[in-house]
Order: C-alpha cells, then structure tokens, then sequence
C-alpha cells in the first residue's frame, strides 16, 4: 500500500480539456472496450448528444410506495417519450413496464435495509448476472458507500458485481451513496467518484456540488447526476443546466420528475437542457408553456 505520509492532494485539473482516450467513441473512457459494451453505452448515451436522460424510479425497493409512484402502469407511458433510460428494479420493470418500450434499462442489482432502518449502508448484491442478461439490461447499478461502516462490504458488492457483469459486456454504473455520517462535499465526491472508476464501473452516479468541473475532470468515466429531493422547477433546472454545462453527461431525475405537478413537462424540459443545449431560462419557459396547455 503507497505511503500516505507526505503525499500531495491534487489540484491540476486540467478543467476544459477534453479527455485525451476516447478515440472517435463519444462515451468517456471507453474508446477500448469491446463492441458489446460500446453498444449497452450506446444505448445509455446518445451517440448525437453524447448525453443521457434517465428516469429512476427505483425508490421502492427500500421506501415502499413513494408518494408520486403509486401507479407505475400509469406514470410511466406518459414519460416514455421524454427520457432514455428506465432506472429501476426488475420486480417495477417486469410487472408494469411494456417490453416494447424500447428504452435503455439501467438495473438496480444491490438491495438492503428499508426506510425504517436508518443505516441503509449494508446492502447486498440481489439480482444475479443470469437475470439481469435475462432482462437484457443496458447496465448494472450498484450502491455504492465510501467511508462509514459499511464501506468494505459495499466495495465488494460493486467489485462483484463488476467482475460479473465484464464477462457479459455489461456496464455497471456506480450510484455514490452518501452515508448519514458523511458530509456532501467536492472532496468527499472526488473521493468516491475516482475510487468507484479506479474500480473499473464504466460510469458514475453522483450529486451536483461546487467545483463540480473538478470532479468531473478527475474521474475518467462519464458522471450522470442525481436529482436528489425534490426542488422548485425552477431550481431543479438549473441545477440540470449547471451539471451539463461543468460536464455532466446526463441527469438521473426521480423526485423531481415524479413529484412535479406536471411530470411529463418537467421530464421534456430536462431533456432540452440535456440533448438541446437549454439554458435553464429557456428549459423554464419550455416548462411553463408545456405545463400549461
């Protein structure tokens, strides 16, 4: 193990140049995979915008049913139009999404205590490779803590399931969880989100923060954003439009889609900003007038 002592923490960036390994592939560190992999990335991120729009509404699997996911059978073909990813468990893909959706699946393979716990820290791989190529998932998602207690058996799980999913050429993508003891700050998310790259995920779920362009710069794989609570419209799209533009490759939108009053407008909005180039004024006027009609 390298030596801690005396060693410099990191500061050169390079903030705005461009990732120097991607060849002519528009997914961030993937210009050497295999075909089968460039095509699940593919799917995930729009070879056009090289930007995704996922739709998570995968909350259940430890909060039961959330307010604004009741009825999944109706929400969800009203938001198909709008996004590009399902991010979700398969128990909400097999019973209320239409196979013919055609849209990338982003599933949720790690599981483990309810709400009704409070360290939700300690969790397990639940789906089996054999069921997620069942699924023909696009990638695997896994929780994934960094510091506190249940950091060693999370790294596992993410290790785990790493190692399966290359056999197959599925990508994992690794959700960084915050743990109630940790704090949400630039140098906790650089932390997590270059260890979960150093351990091969092909991309990264993190939260929007300051020096994000930092974060993104330093982490070698494409970092999409979660939505996080429920914010004002306005709030939430500028929040997407800040990502993007310090180099967020999509938005993970669940609460602020799902939990607006006009959840199909919001999710267009959202897209705007991610494949259209919207400034978030513009996306907020788009809201506006979709939501009113």
């Amino acid at each position: 193990m390298a030596d801690l002592d005396g060693l410099k923490v990191a500061h050169d960036y390079h903030v705005g140049t461009p990732f120097a390994v991607d060849g002519k592939f528009h997914v961030k560190g993937a210009g050497n995979l295999d075909w089968g992999m460039k095509k699940h990335l593919s799917n995930i991120f729009n070879p056009k915008s090289g930007n995704t729009v996922m739709f998570a509404f995968d909350h259940g699997y430890f909060m039961g049913s959330v307010s604004g996911l009741e009825r999944l059978d109706l929400l969800l073909p009203r938001l198909m139009p709008h996004i590009d990813v399902l991010m979700a468990t398969r128990g909400a893909l097999r019973t209320s999404i239409q196979p013919s959706c055609c849209k990338a699946v982003a599933l949720r393979v790690s599981s483990g205590s309810s709400m009704l716990n409070e360290d939700l820290s300690h969790e397990v791989v639940a789906v089996d490779i054999e069921d997620a190529i069942r699924m023909n998932a696009d990638c695997l998602a896994v929780q994934t803590f960094i510091g506190g207690d249940g950091q060693l058996q999370s790294i596992d799980n993410l290790s785990k399931t790493i190692n399966a999913a290359m056999r197959y050429s599925i990508p994992t993508l690794g959700v960084v969880a915050v743990g109630k003891d940790m704090e949400r700050t630039p140098k906790y998310f650089k932390l997590a989100t270059r260890i979960i790259a150093e351990l091969g995920a092909q991309m990264v779920k993190t939260y929007y923060c300051e020096n994000f362009d930092e974060i993104v710069a330093a982490c070698p794989v494409p970092i999409v954003v979660a939505g996080g609570k429920k914010l004002p419209e306005k709030e939430a799209l500028t929040m997407a439009y800040n990502a993007i533009q310090q180099g967020a490759r999509g938005l993970d939108m669940g609460r602020n889609i799902f939990q607006c009053v006009h959840p199909e407008a919001m999710a267009a909005a959202i897209g705007k900003i991610v494949h259209n180039k919207f400034t978030d004024k513009e996306a907020f006027e788009f809201y506006t007038e979709k939501s009113s009609k």
